[in-house]
């Protein structure tokens, strides 16, 4: 039989007992040290910005360094057939990063780098070597393209004062159809336009004609275009909407104007333009090959 006394008491603790568990439960629920949130703890967090601003400052004065090494001292020794190595050995300097900043940081922003420094300073790293070398072997600061062509290449055939252009086949090929005989009543003359981004007159031009195993050099002739640069560089009409414009940048372009020869003979005719522009650093080429096909009468074909 239990008394009074020892059933009060053994309530009271049962009540004690529900009343600590319901506190437990509600301290869990809280924010705080037991969810591992550790306290805000300002001069800290004032610690760690700094040591990320120093951290980013760093990365970027290190790539402008890679970069400017890159440009002015690797690329001038390196020719043309190892050019992997320009971007190889300045993105494989990346390792050196953390080893950089404990060499140069002071011991009271060490303590602020983990693991996602190292990312977040990679990640800067390589971007910032990207964007730089893109900027540095580009003008004003370099140059490393040859003069390209302007727009289009075509074949003007002249006869009686008439100029009549070739039909095109392709980017490559040009063809002119021949009515009777054997050969192109009048004159052939190759015309085209250069654009460089630097000096579109700075480079060096060789144009070779190939025809039945005979290379001949031919040189641009500047009086054609004194005579009809107006009318070649506009010749897109609305009665001859198929003319190329071959000089779309006018005075920023280099004309060129090679005559072929008069009454040329059927068969397929070759030519190629080299290209030599000392760039900088190095020296920069470009080759085209183009043919200009002289197809006989059909006719004759049969």
């Amino acid at each position: 039989m239990v008394d009074l006394k020892t059933a009060m008491a053994a309530a009271q603790a049962e009540r004690m007992k529900r009343d600590g568990a319901k506190n437990a439960e509600k301290k869990k629920r809280r924010s705080g040290a037991d969810l591992g949130i550790e306290p805000f703890d300002p001069v800290k967090y004032q610690g760690k910005e700094r040591a990320d601003t120093a951290s980013m400052w760093l990365v970027i004065v290190y790539a402008v360094l890679v970069t400017a090494m890159m440009r002015y001292i690797l690329m001038p020794s390196t020719t043309l057939d190892k050019t992997d190595v320009l971007y190889i050995l300045p993105l494989s300097m990346l390792i050196l990063i953390p080893q950089l900043h404990r060499l140069v940081m002071p011991e009271r922003f060490k303590e602020h780098y983990t693991k996602g420094t190292w990312f977040r300073a990679i990640f800067l790293y390589i971007f910032t070597f990207l964007s730089l070398s893109f900027l540095v072997v580009n003008p004003p600061f370099g140059d490393i393209v040859a003069p390209q062509l302007a727009d289009e290449w075509a074949v003007v055939v002249e006869h009686d004062g008439n100029y009549t252009f070739a039909d095109k086949v392709s980017g490559v090929e040009n063809e002119w159809n021949l009515d009777t005989g054997e050969r192109i009543a009048g004159g052939a003359w190759v015309l085209f336009g250069l654009a460089d981004n630097v000096d579109h007159t700075g480079a060096n031009v060789t144009i070779q004609h190939s025809f039945q195993n005979t290379d001949t050099v031919i040189d641009s002739d500047a009086s054609f275009w004194d005579e009809h640069g107006t009318d070649v560089g506009t010749w897109r009409t609305a009665s001859n909407e198929s003319a190329p414009v071959l000089l779309p940048h006018a005075d920023l372009d280099q004309p060129f104007a090679v005559f072929l020869g008069e009454g040329l003979a059927a068969g397929e005719h070759t030519i190629v333009v080299e290209i030599v522009e000392q760039g900088d650093p190095w020296e920069n080429t470009r080759t085209y090959t183009w043919t200009f096909s002289v197809n006989p009468p059909a006719s004759s074909a049969e």
